[in-house]
């Protein structure tokens, strides 16, 4: 018989998982209470949730949420880190930098992005991927490049076209009057 405390904790879970644009899988044994902690308070800054939940409220949450495949991602005790921003490429980023930062031997599952799984490697090379942010940047510069290339030839013809009538104006200045 399932308890209240246990209804309420995979009610919430099935709203975190719809809600959640990507959920990443990691381990976390190994882990102090304080590194813990630090992890959580680091990934807060992208938007992302890091909570540790046994795999069988996950699977029934998961269940109830429509993603069945999310039990993909768990491989023995599991911390999952929700990410609800439009953004999936920040939270594993921050995953991944404070990994990597705190030097921590933390081992990724994988990850549920938009519906459909992406093993450790493919998280790792989701983070690789400039933000959007830089991406929206890069395509704009490359919009804009041909334009301001125009503009630049464009007066630089008018620039060469004033200098030659100003050279001229000043020759002619510089004439004897025709009697």
């Amino acid at each position: 018989m399932p308890t209240a405390k246990k209804i309420a904790e995979v009610e919430e879970l099935t709203d975190m998982i719809s809600r959640s644009t990507i959920t990443i899988g990691t381990d976390y044994r190994g882990l102090s209470v304080k590194q813990l902690t630090e992890m959580r308070r680091a990934l807060r800054g992208a938007e992302v949730e890091l909570r540790i939940i046994k795999n069988n409220l996950v699977k029934i949450a998961s269940e109830n949420a429509g993603r069945p495949e999310l039990v993909g991602i768990l491989e023995g005790p599991t911390a999952l880190a929700f990410g609800y921003s439009d953004d999936v490429v920040a939270p594993a980023k921050a995953i991944t930098e404070f990994i990597r930062s705190a030097r921590l031997e933390v081992k990724l599952h994988g990850a549920f992005v938009e519906g459909q799984m992406v093993d450790a490697s493919g998280v790792e090379s989701l983070a690789s991927v400039p933000s959007k942010e830089v991406l929206l940047g890069k395509i704009a510069g490359a919009l804009i490049s041909p334009a301001a290339q125009l503009a630049g030839l464009l007066s630089g013809t008018l620039r060469e076209f004033a200098g030659l009538i100003e050279a001229r104006a000043n020759q002619v200045e510089g004439e004897p009057a025709a009697a």
